[in-house]
């Protein structure tokens, strides 16, 4: 499973429906929500 920071918790949560993303500038993401307050997760992986 994929770990982010959640901002509203301020803690480091397990992402809930983890999905990898490419941004714009070719770099890497993963996009999820936190299963405690359903909040989005955002955190950068590394270059594609």
């Amino acid at each position: 499973m994929a770990e982010g920071y959640c901002v509203k918790c301020k803690e480091k949560q397990e992402m809930k429906e983890p999905e990898e993303v490419i941004m714009k500038n070719k770099m890497k993401a993963m996009k999820g929500t936190c299963p405690k307050c359903g909040t989005k997760i955002f955190k950068i992986t590394g270059k594609a």
